[in-house]
């Protein structure tokens, strides 16, 4: 019975850890690579990224997620909801699949759109970091809608959804810091850390 009992309690704590957050990727960088070759580093660009989004959406609050500089911007979630939809661009380029246009409008809550961004993200940098040079040529970016389709190297994935996703993310610190709710002034995106 004691086995049973101790049983049930790990997993009612497992599920609270996980509805809670406290299993997200990202809360701090993972340790780097032992050697440098263009997977390992676009790898951690990508790790950059998931540390930056962790902890530019951790606290946000309902008047956050509404928070929009002007009439013609988006909101602080339209903006979440667009890194979202470059997460899975990510996500297929590092697993070969080519991304299908219109995605399927899924109605998400925050909670669940901020845990697939961070995990598409760890996913596609565990499998980036195996990729030497020629295997990231393996990998080109393919988008497929209706009217047709379009191929481009790997390297479109760096300065397009990568990079756009990090000009977003700065967006959404920049918004919550106008709508009260600053940036956690003690995570250090130079270490990838939370200094205590």
């Amino acid at each position: 019975m004691r086995l049973i009992l101790f049983f049930y309690f790990v997993s009612i704590t497992a599920s609270f850890a996980q509805s809670s957050g406290s299993s997200l990727p990202y809360k701090e960088l993972p340790k780097p690579p032992e050697h440098y070759n263009s997977g390992t580093v676009a790898a951690r660009m990508l790790d950059g990224l998931g540390f930056r989004f962790y902890w530019a959406t951790e606290g946000l609050r309902e008047s956050d997620l509404a928070f929009k500089p002007g009439e013609d911007a988006r909101t602080s979630l339209e903006t979440i909801q667009h890194i979202f939809g470059m997460s899975y661009i990510i996500l297929n380029v590092a697993e070969k699949k080519p991304t299908h246009f219109p995605q399927p409008d899924e109605n998400l809550s925050f909670a669940q759109i901020r845990e697939t961004t961070l995990r598409n993200i760890q996913k596609a940098s565990a499998i980036i970091a195996k990729a030497n040079l020629d295997d990231l040529a393996q990998h080109p970016m393919i988008f497929e809608s209706n009217s047709g389709s379009a191929e481009y190297p790997f390297w479109n994935l760096v300065n397009g959804p990568i990079s756009d996703c990090l000009w977003h993310v700065g967006q959404v610190v920049t918004f919550r810091r106008s709508s009260g709710n600053p940036f956690n002034s003690k995570v250090s995106v130079l270490s990838g850390q939370v200094r205590e």
